[in-house]
């Protein structure tokens, strides 16, 4: 995390330094002493965080944070101060922390790791599982498209085959395909599998081409149209 000082006492700012020293996620990327120098450092270092004495000369810290705030990129700010009365300003301000002087080793750490914590990226959503709705005789039920093994077309229905048996669903291949294309593979005109069970390719003595798939013994057969994408999705998940 790169950190900017500015304050404008010059034990102030050694005394920061050197806590700021014990942190091995630290870089203390510049040290300033008055408001404007803070406005141009931020602009030309682009600290991630800046650690912000509100009583300096000239441009004051509470009138630095409000023109940091209108920046299109912004650091975090912790304000040091002296005067515990500014405490709430300076969170209207919406700074990170408030810490008062002397700076204490264990509140800057507090207040470094929540900035730390603010500059991590958000964790990305969970995939949602995918479902298919089936028919067990005459109950309708879901299936985890994870545990499906395969989809077979007969000319009335589509069979989906997993782990419990057979089921059959109301959709078509093409409107599975449709809804499902990045976890599906085409094998045939009436095949798809999950990308997943995708575990590679063995061919006959007579040319024919068949599928393995992890969880079953059965090899549905690849046709010639489809067998270039098959291959080329094995490369890449391979890669």
């Amino acid at each position: 995390m790169r950190v900017l000082i500015a304050d404008d006492e010059p034990l102030a700012r050694a005394r920061l330094d050197s806590l700021l020293a014990r942190r091995a996620d630290v870089e203390v990327v510049g040290s300033v002493a008055d408001g404007e120098a803070a406005l141009e450092a931020c602009a030309s270092l682009q600290p991630d965080l800046i650690l912000l004495d509100i009583e300096m000369p000239g441009l004051g810290g509470t009138a630095v944070a409000r023109r940091l705030a209108e920046a299109p990129t912004r650091p975090q700010v912790v304000f040091c101060t002296a005067y515990e009365q500014h405490a709430l300003s300076a969170f209207d301000l919406g700074v990170t922390d408030y810490l008062l002087k002397p700076v204490r080793a264990e509140r800057l750490d507090e207040a470094l790791d929540r900035a730390a914590a603010r500059l991590r990226p958000a964790p990305a959503p969970a995939a949602q599982p995918a479902w298919l709705r089936a028919r067990s005789g005459a109950d309708e039920v879901r299936v985890r498209l994870d545990d499906v093994l395969y989809l077979l077309a007969d000319e009335k229905y589509v069979a989906v085959h997993h782990g419990g048996g057979m089921w059959l669903i109301d959709e078509s291949l093409r409107q599975l395909e449709t809804t499902h294309g990045d976890r599906l593979v085409r094998l045939h005109r009436n095949c798809l599998v999950p990308r997943g069970r995708l575990l590679g390719l063995r061919t006959l003595s007579d040319g024919r081409v068949l599928a393995r798939l992890s969880g079953t013994e059965v090899t549905p057969e690849v046709s010639r149209r489809n067998l270039p994408a098959v291959r080329q999705l094995l490369r890449t998940d391979a890669d």
